[in-house]
C-alpha cells in the first residue's frame, strides 16, 4: 500500500524515471515521399483483319475508357495507322499488350518522353 501512496503522491514524477528526467518527445522522421513510376504509352496499331466494332468492343473490354473515346480511338488507328489509347506505368502497360494481344490486336508500348 505504502508503494501506492508514493506513486500518487507526486504526480509531476512518473513511476519508471527519477525525479528531474526530462520527458521529451522524439518525432519521428517523415516517411520518404513515393516516387511516381514512369509513364508509358499503349499504342493501339490499325490491322487489316479485325473489324471496326472488334476492336472498339475490345478497348471498352480492358481498358477504363467509355464509348465514345474507344470509338474515336478506333477510327484514329484505322484512319492514320495507330493511336494513343492510354498512359499509365509500364507494368500495367506491358500487361494491356498482352491482353490485346490474347483478343489479335497489336498493341505497342513505349516510354513517354
Amino acid at each position: 500500500m505504502e508503494d501506492i501512496a508514493r506513486m500518487t503522491a507526486d504526480p509531476a514524477t512518473p513511476n519508471d524515471q527519477s525525479p528531474g528526467a526530462t520527458t521529451g518527445t522524439t518525432v519521428a522522421p517523415a516517411p520518404p515521399t513515393p516516387k511516381l513510376l514512369p509513364p508509358f504509352r499503349v499504342i493501339l496499331h490499325n490491322d487489316d483483319v479485325n473489324t471496326v466494332e472488334h476492336v472498339a468492343q475490345t478497348i471498352l473490354l480492358l481498358t477504363p475508357l467509355k464509348k465514345d473515346e474507344a470509338i474515336q480511338r478506333t477510327l484514329e488507328a484505322h484512319q492514320s495507322g495507330a493511336a494513343l489509347l492510354l498512359v499509365t506505368h509500364q507494368e500495367r502497360a506491358e500487361l494491356y499488350a498482352e491482353q490485346f494481344a490474347s483478343r489479335e490486336l497489336t498493341v505497342t508500348i513505349e516510354p513517354e518522353d
